[in-house]
């Protein structure tokens, strides 16, 4: 297989082969926010088959700031499909319509950032039901892929040589789109009508592997969104990268990013942020701004490292363009 390069097939919108690593994880994610209910949130189902459980994570965010979340590690004993816990993603048909449903519990928290410690945050807060149905359509067409190699005419997976543990995704994808339908969250309905993206990673991944990132969602309108991230590994090499979507366009690709943040609070979380971003085919960057409207720190442990997930809806300012989507930060504590 001389040639490789990164590929997007069709078949990477389903499930992939459990691939044997012990920490094969394949998820899926889904975010959305409407602007006029102000509300929004991101659901997440992370398979780990070879773990015997799924990582569940449903968070709404809603209008009067209060953030109802729920996490959870259910059982599992394949990899057949994104459905655990009450929540089920179905794809209707590849690259252009999803379904995703939850029926449980949530935690209201009235103060999100109490979610940082999770164990006094699950105890001292109200629960409710929750139930989440929405149609989630593209508005663009996928993006990113599988680094795979050409055989005959076809593109296959090469085997995995590297460490799963020092492994984050062996394949990605992301994309645009629009979310339609309804939550419920105890008593009170919400019609979303929102825009969002969703991703979806397949292959060995610890949230410890590497030593940072950021990543940035944005969605403008329906003819312009964009994602901007930059992770950097253990041994301090550092990948830029992402995209800009204009309806009827080819994707532009970001080959470069620079991220200024402002923290706040006494969890010093991220709240403003100034992105910089140089794309393929021009010298001029551009400038987005963005402000954390509501924010919740996740947390994630292995090993005695405690990794922090922080999650803020944030409004995003390009030019005269406003936008909304999710900015995530991933941060070691004790580093």
């Amino acid at each position: 297989m001389a040639e490789r390069k990164v590929i997007l097939l069709e078949q990477d919108d389903l499930m992939h082969p459990n691939t044997g690593e012990s920490n094969y994880n394949e998820s899926a994610y889904y975010n959305f926010f409407d602007p006029h209910t102000r509300t929004g949130g991101f659901v997440r189902l992370g398979n780990r088959p070879n773990e015997g459980y799924a990582e569940m994570t449903t968070c709404f965010y809603l209008p009067d700031s209060t953030v109802a979340f729920m996490f959870q590690r259910p059982e599992i004993h394949d990899n057949d499909a994104h459905d655990a816990g009450g929540l089920k993603f179905q794809v209707i048909e590849p690259f252009k319509n999803h379904r995703v449903t939850y029926s449980g519990k949530v935690c209201t928290l009235v103060d999100p950032l109490e979610m940082s410690d999770p164990a006094k945050a699950f105890k001292s807060n109200p629960y409710a039901k929750a139930l989440l149905e929405i149609d989630y359509r593209a508005t663009a067409p996928g993006w990113g892929g599988e680094l795979r190699g050409k055989s005959g005419d076809r593109w296959v997976s090469p085997k995995n040589q590297g460490d799963p543990e020092a492994q984050f995704a062996k394949g990605h994808l992301e994309q645009l789109g629009r979310a339609t339908g309804r939550l419920v969250v105890g008593d009170r309905e919400y019609r979303i009508n929102g825009l969002g993206l969703r991703d979806h990673s397949w292959g060995p991944r610890y949230w410890q592997a590497p030593k940072y990132y950021r990543w940035l969602t944005m969605n403008f309108d329906d003819a312009l969104g964009a994602m901007a991230t930059v992770t950097v590994n253990r041994d301090g090499s550092e990948h830029p990268g992402g995209f800009v979507a204009r309806k009827g366009q080819p994707f532009v690709q970001i080959r470069k990013v620079d991220i200024q943040t402002e923290y706040a609070g006494p969890q010093q979380l991220h709240d403003k942020i100034k992105v910089t971003a140089w794309m393929n085919g021009s010298d001029e960057p551009a400038l987005i701004t963005g402000k954390v409207i509501s924010m919740i720190p996740l947390r994630n442990r292995r090993a005695g490292m405690v990794t922090r997930i922080a999650e803020g809806m944030t409004e995003w300012r390009w030019g005269d363009k406003v936008g909304y989507g999710l900015s995530e930060y991933l941060d070691h504590l004790e580093e």
